[in-house]
C-alpha cells in the first residue's frame, strides 16, 4: 500500500481530481469471494469526521496526498446501542502513512485541505451496519 501512495502515476490513474456531484468514495476492485475491496477517496474540501467504527469489518487507511488528523478514540460505556468514547490518540497521516484499524476500532479524520487516500475494507462498508458512537 505504501508503495502504491507513493507512485504519482498510480496517484493520478486511481484517485483522479473528481469532478463536482461525483462521490468522494469510490470503489476501484472488490473481490466477489473473499469480499474484500480496494476504494479510492477523493475529498476536495474541510470535513471534519465524527467518531465511527466499521462495524463488523477492519479497514487499512492509506494517505496519498494532503495530511488527514486522525483521532483514536476508546469505548468507556456501552448502553444498548449506543458506545460512548474518550479520545486516546491523535496524529497527522502524511503522504505515504498507513494504518490498520482493526473490527471495533472507533476513530475520526480531520481534513482542512484537499486529500486523496485509499482506503483497503474487510467489507464492503456500504453494506455494513456501524454503531451509534457519541463523545463521554
Amino acid at each position: 500500500v505504501k508503495k502504491a501512495l507513493m507512485d504519482q502515476n498510480f496517484i493520478s490513474r486511481y484517485l483522479p481530481d473528481r469532478k463536482e456531484g461525483k462521490p468522494d468514495r469510490e470503489v476501484l476492485f472488490e473481490d466477489q469471494e473473499k469480499g474484500f475491496c480496494i476504494c479510492g477517496h477523493v475529498y476536495n474540501k474541510e470535513a471534519n469526521g465524527s467518531p465511527h467504527d466499521h462495524g463488523s469489518s477492519w479497514a487499512i487507511y492509506g494517505q496519498a496526498s494532503g495530511e488527514t488528523e486522525m483521532t483514536e478514540w476508546e469505548i468507556v460505556k456501552e448502553e444498548s446501542d449506543l458506545k460512548f468514547v474518550k479520545e486516546t490518540k491523535k496524529y497527522i497521516m502524511k503522504p505515504g502513512d498507513v494504518r490498520f484499524y482493526n473490527v471495533g476500532d472507533v476513530h475520526s479524520p480531520v481534513r482542512k485541505e484537499p486529500v486523496r487516500l485509499l482506503r483497503i475494507e474487510g467489507r464492503n462498508l456500504d453494506n455494513i451496519e456501524r454503531s451509534k458512537i457519541k463523545e463521554f
